[in-house]
């Protein structure tokens, strides 16, 4: 791609306040251009804990505006999503020496009731002893409180928002970064060096790239100091899993945090998060010796299979860009954002902080703001429209705990010849869009050849061709997590089959190892 493309709003950043932000104005009839220096997700928003949460934590911190908003949207993204977003029970044990279980109760309290709740139970006291979730862990506590909260494939669920924003008529740019953006006569140029490489010259430009927001805030406004920006690392680690039951735990540490333990792609756990300032580059960042111990160290003090660094099938770490408070405790700085208009006539938009849950509300609130400097006012929509797949009910409101079993279900007696596992894969992945990329198969040899383990070429041409996907970890770690039943030949052999489509060329022979 050269030349210049005109648009309403360039957005710099393909996270998910980018993504969803390029989404709802897409929407609302602008023309929109969103550029992306990697992959879509690539760094913090696809290193989260994978949950979609009011924060029950953050009541300590007397956040209750952002609790609210977070407990409101947790209902709106289990109906727009409910392919990739899940209702989640935790059990939550009181452990010795930690937070008195009347201090307990009456968060839980509040939790339930801060915001309007239809899809999830209420939060109940446990006996350990008697109930499922008791069997895994060490003896000696037996008192618990069990409350609801949701999953989430956080990387799915940006490109999700991208997708929708493409077929609402954005243009989505990946692995094509901002090198420039000078203000020009009440708007913006700016160059994009890259896959795609070309002039855009924009109306209001949206600064939406996490860690490096404050980057492209002094390069929008000539070098001058901006709000300072706190980098917060936080890392998971996989192990297999620790029980067989479906729900979550959070542990109280002894040092004030919680750690969350979640059922992991069936087979695993995933254990996270550590909460460190972080002072490198963003996209270095990576999980170190103690973080590892840390997180293997607390899961020992609690459950009865004990794990160590050996144990540990995968680990990822990510930078989070909140808000600097003053807050000397990572763990205490605000989640919440802030929108704000940087000087000068031309108009520039930083997004600051943020977190997973409130990306659509975010997103609405940018809208709002960016309408009205271009004058094209337009009412939300992101409420109560479907992402792309979500679509199992007729309606958004016709969601229900039961909606994607139903599904599901559907979908398997329309092709009864998928496996079992990969029928759930696919449904879960791509709700109603595996039924398009599968339209017209009739059996296994419909999908074309094995070339990974669980990954034939239907879906990996879907991937490349319609979800971006230019890269072998972009399909193993973000498109989808079979990077946890891959070995480094399998990684090999789809690298080389990627290469091999995107060039026009013929595939290689994934042969039989790939079973």
């Amino acid at each position: 791609m050269r030349g210049e493309i005109e648009c309403d709003l360039l957005v710099i950043g393909g996270g998910i306040n980018g993504a969803g932000i390029a989404r709802d104005a897409a929407g609302r009839g602008l023309s929109v251009v969103l550029c992306e220096r990697d992959d879509l997700a690539r760094h913090t928003s696809s290193a989260s804990t994978k949950l979609i949460h009011g924060g029950l934590r953050y009541l300590e911190h007397y956040e209750f505006g952002l609790v609210r908003k977070a407990l409101r949207e947790r209902e709106v993204l289990l109906r727009v999503a409910p392919h990739i977003i899940s209702p989640l029970r935790f059990v939550l044990p009181r452990l010795p020496g930690g937070r008195p279980a009347w201090m307990i109760r009456a968060g839980l309290f509040l939790y339930d009731r801060l915001a309007r709740r239809e899809l999830l139970p209420a939060s109940a006291a446990l006996r350990l002893d008697k109930h499922e979730a008791g069997a895994a862990l060490k003896g000696g506590c037996t008192q618990a409180f069990a409350y609801s909260d949701a999953w989430v494939d956080d990387a799915r669920l940006v490109v999700l928002n991208a997708l929708d924003a493409k077929e609402r008529g954005a243009t989505i740019l990946t692995g094509t970064r901002c090198a420039e953006v000078v203000a020009d006569g009440g708007a913006w140029r700016a160059r994009l060096e890259g896959r795609h490489a070309c002039t855009v010259r924009a109306k209001v430009v949206v600064n939406a790239a996490g860690p490096w927001a404050g980057q492209v805030a002094q390069m929008g406004e000539a070098g001058q100091a901006g709000r300072s920006v706190r980098l917060v690392k936080g890392s998971h680690i996989v192990v297999p899993r620790l029980f067989s039951h479906k729900q979550a735990y959070l542990f109280q540490h002894a040092d004030g945090r919680v750690v969350f333990a979640i059922p992991y792609q069936g087979d695993f756990t995933l254990i996270g998060t550590t909460d460190l300032a972080y002072a490198g580059d963003p996209a270095a960042v990576a999980i170190d010796d103690g973080e590892v111990a840390y997180l293997c160290t607390l899961a020992n003090q609690c459950f009865r299979k004990q794990i160590g660094r050996k144990d540990v099938v995968w680990s990822y770490s990510g930078v989070r860009p909140l808000l600097d408070d003053g807050t000397d405790n990572p763990s205490a700085v605000t989640r919440d954002y802030l929108l704000e208009w940087a000087p000068g006539a031309a108009p520039m938009l930083h997004v600051w902080g943020g977190k997973i849950t409130t990306y659509r509300k975010l997103a609405e609130h940018a809208l709002e703001m960016v309408a009205g400097r271009l004058g094209k006012a337009a009412a939300g929509w992101t409420e109560t429209a479907f992402l792309p797949g979500g679509d199992i009910a007729a309606t958004v409101a016709e969601i229900s705990p039961a909606s994607f079993e139903a599904f599901l279900a559907s979908f398997r007696a329309l092709h009864p010849w998928l496996a079992a596992e990969l029928a759930q894969r696919y449904a879960r992945s791509y709700g109603t869009r595996a039924v398009r990329f599968l339209a017209g198969t009739a059996g296994l040899r419909d999908l074309g050849e094995l070339v990974a383990p669980g990954l034939y070429e239907r879906e990996l041409r879907y991937l490349v061709d319609v979800e971006w996907a230019s890269c072998a970890d972009d399909v193993l770690w973000r498109r989808t997590k079979q990077g946890l039943r891959c070995g480094p030949d399998d990684r090999i052999r789809l690298e080389r089959w990627i290469e091999a489509y995107r060039a026009g060329t013929s595939a290689p022979e994934p042969g039989a190892a790939a079973g």
